[in-house]
């Protein structure tokens, strides 16, 4: 059985990669039409649009449409071959406070053993993080969209689920949240510290011996160039188109209508049920949800808790999934 699982397995990411090959091309070709814009305080300049584009995007969503129908048909084949004999356990997985690389060390290993359980027919992840470090995050996202092709996966947070909190909520099959929970802040933020002027004034004098003139770029005992700031920049919007293409696909929304959202702020989850949240609920809700979607009636529900929090703290120059409001709390002194 192991053997046809992970034949699926490859085949369900083989069919990923090529939606998000077709995805970029079409993001591509979207940003490339906004490079062109014409603001209306200009001259109108008369632009010939070719058929050929249009058919080319046409064929494009067509084959994303394509992929993604084989993609769920292949999960489903998955989800039956996992399907626990006899009752059915439910595991509660927690991913509380900031997100960082132990965060990751705790939640990745317990999430690849929840997989390899055949008695555990799905998992309630239970979200309550304003988020935290990009590579972490991404690592938490990507187990998670693992797991979901095997055993469904529902998202659920009380509190907050921000930035790279909601990053991995979105990796669910569904998120349910309490009415007043703070859902969003999708967007990325980077923190730099410019401390040369503070070295002065205490007479600290730093030498630096580099390979090439960007090799202290983010250091804190100067200031940023312009090319360096244009750099960031330029990294920062990839981190963040990344983000916008990971809500869009798990939401199931057009990037277009995901970037109405993309404002860097939270809503609370009863103002964006149907959009960022499927539905609104407690605890018991999001397991009478993933109940539903596995078609059992009395599971047996296990919660595994987490180890102690880590000292959390922004020690370097550095792009964060980390909603604003949390960012001056965790700067080192």
């Amino acid at each position: 059985m192991r053997e046809n699982i992970w034949k699926y397995v490859s085949a369900v990411l083989v069919l990923l990669l090529a939606v998000s090959s077709v995805a970029v091309v079409l993001l591509y070709m979207q940003a490339s039409e906004l490079k062109s814009y014409t603001p209306s305080n200009v001259t109108p300049v008369v632009v010939e649009t070719s058929l050929n584009s249009t058919c080319n995007e046409t064929s494009y969503l067509l084959q994303i449409d394509e992929l993604q129908r084989q993609v769920e048909f292949l999960k489903a084949q998955l989800r039956e071959l996992n399907r626990p004999e006899g009752n059915t356990t439910i595991a509660v997985v927690p991913i509380f406070g900031l997100i960082d690389d132990y965060t990751a060390l705790q939640v990745v290993p317990l999430l690849r053993k929840v997989a390899e359980n055949d008695s555990i027919g799905g998992v309630v992840l239970w979200i309550e993080s304003p988020g935290g470090y990009i590579g972490p995050v991404r690592e938490i996202y990507s187990t998670v969209k693992k797991l979901n092709l095997i055993k469904p996966v529902v998202a659920y947070t009380g509190g907050i689920a921000a930035s790279g909190g909601y990053y991995i909520a979105v990796a669910a099959e569904k998120i349910v949240a309490d009415p007043l929970a703070e859902v969003g802040s999708i967007g990325v933020i980077y923190v730099h510290y410019d401390l040369q002027k503070n070295y002065e004034m205490n007479g600290i004098k730093v030498d630096v011996f580099k390979t090439g003139p960007y090799k202290d770029m983010g250091a804190e005992w100067r200031g940023l160039s312009d090319d360096e700031r244009e750099m960031i920049a330029d990294s920062i919007d990839t981190y963040f188109q990344a983000f916008l293409q990971v809500v869009s696909d798990g939401r199931g929304m057009p990037l277009n209508e995901t970037r109405l959202y993309a404002t860097g702020r939270t809503w609370f989850a009863m103002n964006v049920t149907g959009s960022l949240v499927d539905e609104t609920g407690d605890i018991d809700r999001a397991i009478a949800v993933l109940s539903e979607e596995l078609n059992v009636t009395k599971p047996r529900v296990v919660i595994y808790g987490g180890e102690g929090a880590s000292n959390f703290g922004i020690f370097g120059s550095t792009a964060l999934l980390l909603d604003p409001r949390y960012v001056n709390a965790y700067l080192k002194p």
